[in-house]
């Protein structure tokens, strides 16, 4: 397939965000100037105070001789990359390559996606219609390279389109700037009367780059073919990625699951072709007023099933609001992993960790309550109760340690031991009341101490004498005394509540 760019550029980038922040600067000429070296600097202009010679970089006082009644505006650091950076979500759209190209444009590779606009030139005068209707002066050209594009959009009629394999012929009666060429060398050029790419193209390479540089010859060839160019994209391009451009905009939520299954099944059909499964995936669209919905969802194992899928998404679909309409859907599988086909197994019990039935009722669970209350805790090794267990980090982690089972543990144990008064007979006997929260239980059975210390390797202080007590209620606590009987510093503890 024949790669094909596309140029954007904005003319009066900063001054047209102006106009739309503040409507009644669209007929007023005003500029945006900043400080420097002690005087006012132009550092943008707007289409009326360009017409009468007013250019960046002029001084302030200067361009109010000719213009007495000139607005100055503040510029504001920072703000071209701003908007090039929500310009370019915004085109996203039409591809899912784009570039920023400072300071006012936008490089677009739109390889294989203009014939869903009906061919080249319907879907660049989308393109253009579309940014002029934000209120943007724009200028786009399109071509096999990018530095062709990039020239034709500055230097050209201000919208073309160049014929694959036509950008050598069609360069030729450009000036040597719309090369992308250094200030000096460009001046250099026009010295020697090489006012047009014609003028020099047929000369000796050896020649030109003795005289002009490593770097002219780099643009020269990337502008004709010759050497390839790459573009960093706003947004890494996912590897398993599905679009779904819509003829007309789409306002309901039936509309919004059709293209949700379509998109699965895609996305889907193509993992199940090499053997994998997503472990999260983001569900995003792009609506008509320019906003991106995105719905992004997980799972505990890696899966290509559809229709669990599509549960996963629908869970979340009513926070979609389609506004004026969606014009594109976009379904990434953003995490991917190996499935690995397991054997059924005759004649023996199913379940356990690897129930494919298991992990999608979690994920479901995960979908509707949130990750942080679906908890899998495996042992670790400490005494401490409180560090005995750790969190897992999947489904699948296996354990490291065995789970103490000699000793009774409880169903709750608090992850701060909760102080209690007590009352006890003589040392190490079991009380004989507590009080907990302003509540005074009687104690009827217990069992104990077991004793708990400290691991020395971590820290120092006083072991733990643990009991297994009853109330007149039939509630069983786990309590402990932390300390000697005898140790002035003792105090008692409630840490856990029995089943």
């Amino acid at each position: 397939m024949t790669k094909r760019f596309v140029a954007i550029w904005f003319r009066f980038l900063k001054t047209d965000w102006f106009v739309r922040r503040h409507p009644t600067l669209l007929t007023i000429p005003f500029v945006l100037a900043s400080p420097d070296h002690g005087r006012m600097v132009i550092t943008a202009t707007n289409p009326l105070t360009e017409q009468e010679g007013i250019y960046s970089g002029m001084v302030v006082a200067d361009a109010r001789v000719i213009i007495p009644t000139l607005n100055v505006l503040d510029d504001q650091p920072g703000l071209p990359a701003k908007l090039l950076n929500g310009l370019g979500e915004w085109c996203i759209r039409f591809t899912p390559v784009v570039a920023i190209d400072l300071p006012d444009g936008l490089l677009l590779d739109v390889s294989g996606c203009a014939h869903l606009w009906g061919g080249e030139d319907l879907y660049l005068k989308q393109i253009v219609s579309r940014l002029k209707n934000i209120g943007y002066h724009v200028r786009a050209a399109m071509a096999d390279t990018i530095g062709a594009a990039w020239a034709f959009a500055r230097f050209g009629s201000g919208f073309e389109i160049i014929e694959t394999t036509k950008q050598a012929t069609a360069l030729l009666a450009l000036p040597p700037e719309s090369l992308r060429l250094e200030a000096e060398t460009v001046e250099r050029l026009h010295v020697l009367g090489l006012r047009k790419i014609q003028n020099f193209i047929n000369l000796p390479r050896s020649t030109l780059r003795r005289r002009f540089g490593e770097q002219f010859i780099k643009r020269l060839n990337q502008a004709l073919g010759h050497e390839e160019e790459i573009i960093i994209p706003l947004h890494p391009v996912e590897l398993y990625c599905e679009r779904l451009t819509c003829l007309d905009p789409i306002v309901t939520r039936t509309g919004i699951e059709i293209a949700l299954q379509q998109l699965l099944e895609a996305l889907c059909k193509r993992l199940q072709q090499e053997q994998k499964g997503l472990r999260t995936a983001c569900f995003k669209c792009y609506r008509v007023d320019g906003i991106t919905i995105p719905v992004e969802i997980g799972t505990n194992r890696a899966t290509f099933n559809i229709t669990h899928l599509f549960k996963l998404f629908e869970l979340k679909l009513s926070g979609i609001e389609p506004a004026l309409g969606i014009e594109l859907f976009t379904l990434d599988a953003t995490k991917v992993e190996d499935v690995s086909t397991m054997q059924g197994q005759l004649w023996q019990k199913t379940g356990g960790l690897n129930d494919t039935g298991l992990a999608e009722l979690l994920d479901r669970f995960t979908g509707k309550f949130g990750a942080k209350h679906i908890q899998r805790y495996l042992p670790d090794e400490h005494y401490w109760p409180e560090r005995s267990f750790k969190s897992a980090q999947n489904l699948f982690e296996e354990n490291t340690a065995g789970w103490k089972v000699e000793r009774p543990r409880p169903l709750q144990l608090l992850s701060s031991p909760a102080p209690i008064e007590v009352t006890a007979p003589i040392p190490d006997y079991p009380p004989m009341l507590f009080r907990y929260k302003g509540t005074l239980h009687k104690v009827i059975k217990a069992d104990g101490p077991e004793r708990i210390e400290q691991e020395w390797w971590l820290q120092q202080g006083q072991h733990r004498d643990y009991y297994y007590v009853e109330d007149e209620h039939g509630c069983r606590y786990w309590i402990f005394r932390l300390g000697h009987y005898t140790d002035e510093s003792y105090q008692w503890f409630l840490h856990g509540f029995f089943a």
